[in-house]
């Protein structure tokens, strides 16, 4: 859906480009952005109704989210270094289009103007 509105808004979209780290969902070229669409459970999207606690094995599951955000964290900074800019997209923000469209529109335009 993400890639279908970005093409929708006249973006050229590579899908899954395999020698940037973290292995971005979709990278737009001319830009040097990478976007990451991140599940609100997995990726810990926080305040999120999706990124609940599980009740059982909770020392698992807190061990296994920590380090999902912790190598989130350390990608987004190897791909700024890399001179690349990023921009999370949350699955909860899919579901209203609408607003994701403004966003991505107000971040790219930002990130145009920005060297």
């Amino acid at each position: 859906m993400v890639r279908s509105l970005l093409r929708s808004m006249g973006y050229r979209v590579e899908v899954y480009p395999p020698l940037l780290p973290g292995k971005p969902d979709m990278v737009l070229p001319r830009r040097r952005t990478a976007i990451f669409v991140h599940g609100c459970f997995w990726h810990r999207h926080g305040q999120c109704r999706y990124a609940y606690q599980p009740k059982s094995n909770r020392a698992f599951w807190n061990r296994k989210f920590m380090a999902n955000v912790a190598r989130d964290g350390k990608v987004l900074a190897e791909l700024r270094t890399l001179g690349w800019r990023t921009i999370v997209v949350w699955e909860c923000q899919v579901e209203r289009l609408g607003r994701l469209k403004r966003r991505l529109r107000k971040l790219l335009s930002a990130k145009a103007a920005s060297p």
